[in-house]
């Protein structure tokens, strides 16, 4: 398989995960979401679709490069990609817990070991490939700012 067939491989696996963790999302934004009191700093809704797509891509890519480099570094690629398939597969569980579940604080918890692995695979992409760990910085703030936004909201609704 060549480099943008591994790309785009990745890229749809990717943006496959956020659709399905988008389908538990919906009828909660609907019903459930907007009973709950946000904070101040909370974006519009529209914000987060664009957003997580953007982000998914460019996982994919990250991921894409890495897995081109398996032929020349395979037991680092290796783990570094399980790292990265830990991470997603917590991605989409933070959406079923707190849109799902309507649990902010279990969801809360949840992203602090999401946040922590999606660190651990910005530090083994970018010793792989340096583009690949910067494609996670974004990815990185964001779930920052999603966690202080989870906090806030399983606060102001406890």
């Amino acid at each position: 398989m060549n480099k943008i067939t591994k790309i785009l491989t990745v890229v749809v696996t990717c943006l496959a995960v956020g659709y399905f963790s988008g389908i538990v999302t919906r009828s909660a934004i609907v019903d459930w979401y907007p009973t709950l009191i946000k904070p101040s700093f909370n974006p519009p809704n529209w914000v987060f679709a664009p957003v997580w797509t953007l982000l998914y891509i460019m996982m994919g890519v990250a991921a894409g490069l890495v897995w081109n480099r398996i032929d020349f570094e395979k037991e680092i690629v290796k783990k570094a990609l399980i790292v990265f398939a830990v991470q997603l597969a917590l991605n989409a569980l933070w959406s079923y817990l707190f849109f799902g579940l309507h649990n902010p604080m279990l969801a809360g918890l949840e992203i602090i070991l999401l946040w922590l692995m999606i660190y651990e695979t910005y530090l083994q992409f970018f010793k792989i490939n340096k583009i690949s760990g910067y494609l996670f910085i974004p990815y990185l703030a964001w779930v920052s700012f999603a966690a202080v936004l989870n906090a806030a909201i399983w606060w102001l609704n406890r």
